[in-house]
């Protein structure tokens, strides 16, 4: 049986699944990171740094297209603070696209990263997509990650040909919806450009998935946070929504205003009542939730409206019997 330590380093571990094999990379600097080389199931697929990506991407070949993130300022998040940013070379791509091809030939989804492949210039993106759909014969989606500031920059008759040439989900960090918290973790943007950013995207007949962060306005704005998510996320109305409750690395900025007091975390109760908030007050009109990402106190699934109800019936029963036992520990726990 694994004890506390054993589960705290097994949950360091990223697990990806790539064409039926499984492997671990760990969440630290180790050789085969220095060499900018991750080896799967006998062959070499050359990536730079620790690669991320969504839960429903867990299926999904990997290409990294960009390395790191153009933004990269968020407060909470080490993701990428290691990279510089830089949008990888033609020829670079296509030998990533070849070595693609011998790993996973029958690949029915890509996900294109890093944390900020949207910021790619249409043109180059749109001989990707070709080139990918040439290629996989078996493609049938394309994901990417995008950052706000990114789909302001892009034009609506941009995203229209990237949908034409078969982009079909795009990931949007939303994190608040909160002037206060997203200036606060510095964002980058306010929340009327967030929801004009999610409008342009849905506008445009693509897939949106929007991630929210829980607790992520600290005891001070949990109320305020939660209410003007809700807003925000209603406005764009997305067909998917994921929520990650806030865990803080000791590298992360946010980690140092915590330690000095000015920053108070929520506890696992007060992370669930924020989240009863969010979610009652939602209006979208066809929307899958879920809150199955590791770093969540309480896994959930709903498609909303129409189970609302019950998964607020789902919180409250949680909340009024108040059993630690219902929720996943610390130590399961990752960010």
């Amino acid at each position: 049986m694994l004890t506390k330590a054993g589960v705290f380093l097994l949950n360091k571990l990223l697990l990806i699944k790539f064409t039926g094999r499984y492997f671990f990379k760990a969440c630290r600097k180790e050789k085969k990171r220095s060499q900018n080389k991750t080896i799967i199931g006998g062959d070499t697929v050359h990536y730079e740094g620790i690669l991320y990506r969504p839960p429903s991407e867990a299926r999904s070949l990997i290409l990294q297209i960009t390395v790191g993130c153009r933004h990269n300022a968020c407060t909470f998040c080490t993701m990428y603070k290691e990279k510089t940013f830089r949008l990888k070379s033609r020829t670079e791509i296509k030998a990533m696209i070849a070595e693609g091809l011998i790993q996973n030939p029958r690949a029915e989804r890509i996900f294109l990263a890093d944390g900020d492949a949207l910021a790619v210039d249409t043109s180059l993106l749109l001989e990707i997509l070709d080139q990918l759909y040439a290629s996989f014969t078996c493609l049938q989606r394309v994901g990417i990650y995008g950052g706000p500031k990114d789909i302001l920059a892009k034009t609506p008759e941009e995203f229209a040909a990237l949908k034409a040439h078969g982009l079909t989900i795009v990931y949007l960090g939303v994190e608040s919806g909160n002037s206060e918290v997203l200036n606060f973790v510095r964002k980058g943007v306010n929340p009327e450009q967030m929801i004009n950013a999610g409008q342009k995207l849905r506008a445009s007949g693509l897939i949106i998935s929007c991630t929210v962060i829980i607790g992520l306005g600290g005891k001070a704005l949990t109320q305020a946070h939660a209410r003007d998510t809700a807003r925000v996320i209603s406005e764009i109305d997305p067909q998917y929504l994921g929520a990650l409750t806030l865990m803080v690395e000791p590298e992360a900025p946010l980690y140092e205003v915590i330690q000095r007091g000015e920053f108070q975390l929520l506890d696992p109760w007060e992370s669930l009542v924020e989240l009863r908030s969010m979610l009652e007050n939602l209006d979208v009109s066809r929307c899958i939730f879920r809150s199955n990402h590791a770093s969540n106190y309480l896994p959930l699934r709903a498609a909303l409206p129409e189970d609302r109800t019950s998964i607020l019936k789902t919180l409250d029963r949680v909340l009024e019997t108040s059993d630690p036992g219902e929720l996943r520990p610390d130590y399961w726990r990752g960010f």
